[in-house]
């Protein structure tokens, strides 16, 4: 092992043992002493950690790995669609759903997204619950399993050592911190994190515009491939070949930003703050940040593609390979010195800090699902508070076990299973959180069809529809979106309308 490679291996130690650390100093000071406490850290959150928890958890290796990946194999085309609706989802869902949902599952003590459907509409055979539930675990599992082989792609590109290794060592590291410190310590984590993901995003592209001879020779190189810089052509680096990004792609791509209103780890932390009110401060720093980021994560891939082109990094030609031209950069960097070497390291964990981010908060969600809407909920298992947490943390262990598995294999795209999973919980929770906080007409009979039906359209168009191209050829989220709030509408007012206590209670929520 090079010199260089020592020091980024004992920054990324260090930090490691620092976060694991404050998972263990949230424990001892009680936040995991209950589940109310476990999962929303006693809704006593601040809106900064609140803000960039909800953003750092919502972005994962995709911020650092796949945004720049995609942007360096295909041009600015689908990375900025993409991006544009993510940062107008992100808006609308602080905006919209911020406020209203951390005012009404308190009312109804709600700590679970699956618990808040089932108390909102009153489904005591809590089924809602059930199906709920079910969609957690089913979409979060590969979630989960594209955060771990972020990792593993990291450590086994820059080290070289077997990627199997490195998966699990850094699955281990996220299990051990969950299952010790719940929310409180999971979200304070996130804060930091963010920190790490921004000083990482903004020393590497500065050293990127550096080796490819200043950004004058960065939009040189991007310019002599033709459509690689327009937001209207998509370009293929491994072919040479130029197409063009229509309006049936634009809108396809655009329909990311529905997801926002599904994502059980996200609405969680809207859940969790101290005050309504000041979820207008996490909304304005969450939104700003978001923007930047994604901003500054493609250029990563832009900048990357132009030191390809002055001949300092080998031309990535495949997805995997092009998810990696972070890493090939900091790695680059570490050649010039200790202090390069060190903020190399510091940038590696900014990509360890955007998967963790992610990883923690989702394997909290799947815990709580399993263990509060399955075991407590819908199966009426009678547990006390030590029982509970017992099975909220075993939870966590095995969906990261079932997650790792899924893992295994190094050659799968961290966008594309972001990509399934995001659209997974979009077109199931969304349509179903939108319609709770905002229609007062729905019933628990609509948002189970919603459920359902949004889930099974998910697989549908994604393995049965898609593939047939043209017309059809549309990211799955949007038809799915679309059906499930359709199902509601059309079962909702098919059959009785809510309980008068049910409807008496939104009202009351909605003065």
């Amino acid at each position: 092992m090079t010199i260089p490679q020592i020091l980024i291996c004992l920054t990324i130690v260090l930090y490691l043992a620092f976060i694991t650390c404050v998972g263990v100093y949230f424990n001892r000071r009680g936040s995991g002493a209950n589940t109310d406490e476990y999962y929303l850290g006693g809704r006593k959150m601040g809106p900064l950690v609140v803000a960039m928890s909800a953003e750092a958890s919502d972005m994962s290796g995709w911020l650092l790995m796949g945004l720049p990946g995609l942007a360096y194999l295909t041009g600015v085309a689908e990375p900025f669609w993409t991006a544009v609706g993510l940062a107008v989802g992100t808006y609308f869902n602080w905006l919209l759903v911020a406020k209203r949902l951390r005012r009404y599952s308190a009312k109804l003590d709600a700590i679970t997204i699956p618990s808040f459907f089932s108390k909102r509409y009153k489904d005591d055979r809590r089924i809602i619950s059930c199906i709920a539930a079910v969609i957690i675990v089913i979409f979060f599992v590969p979630y989960v399993a594209s955060g771990f082989k972020a990792i593993g792609t990291l450590f086994s590109t820059l080290f070289n050592v077997d990627y199997h290794v490195t998966m699990l060592i850094g699955a281990t590291i996220i299990i051990i911190y969950t299952v010790l410190g719940g929310l409180a310590a999971v979200a304070t984590i996130d804060l930091i994190q963010s920190i790490v993901m921004s000083i990482a995003l903004i020393s590497i592209v500065t050293f990127g515009i550096i080796q490819a001879g200043g950004w004058g020779q960065v939009v040189s190189n991007a310019q002599e491939m033709t459509g690689y810089l327009n937001v209207f052509q998509g370009y293929n680096t491994a072919t040479g070949e130029t197409g063009t990004y229509g309006t049936l792609a634009i809108v396809s791509t655009l329909a990311w930003g529905l997801g926002y209103f599904g994502m059980p780890h996200i609405l969680v932390r809207f859940m969790s703050i101290e005050d309504e009110e000041k979820l207008t401060i996490s909304r304005r720093v969450g939104s700003i940040w978001v923007v930047i980021a994604m901003g500054v994560a493609v250029l990563i891939g832009i900048v990357g593609f132009g030191v390809s082109k002055a001949g300092m990094l080998a031309t990535l030609t495949t997805s995997s390979e092009s998810e990696t031209v972070i890493i090939q950069l900091a790695d680059l960097l570490s050649q010039y010195g200790v202090f390069f070497s060190l903020l190399a390291g510091i940038t590696l964990a900014g990509i360890m800090a955007s998967t963790m981010s992610t990883a923690d908060s989702q394997l909290l969600a799947a815990a709580s699902s399993m263990s509060e809407d399955l075991l407590h909920g819908f199966l009426n298992i009678k547990m006390d508070t030590r029982s509970s947490m017992l099975a909220a943390r075993g939870t966590v262990v095995l969906i990261a076990i079932v997650g790792a598995a899924l893992a295994w294999n190094p050659n799968s795209s961290v966008f594309q299973i972001v990509s399934f999973a995001w659209a997974g919980f979009g077109a199931t929770f969304g349509p179903a959180m939108l319609c709770a906080l905002f229609w007062k007409r729905s019933n628990r009979q609509g948002i189970m069809a919603g459920l359902v039906a949004g889930g099974v359209m998910i697989f549908v168009w994604k393995f049965l529809v898609r593939p047939l191209g043209g017309l059809w050829n549309i990211y799955e989220l949007l038809p799915a979106f679309l059906v499930a709030l359709l199902a509601i509408v059309i079962v909702s007012l098919a059959t009785p309308a809510p309980e008068a206590d049910v409807v008496k209670a939104f009202e009351e929520y909605d003065r």
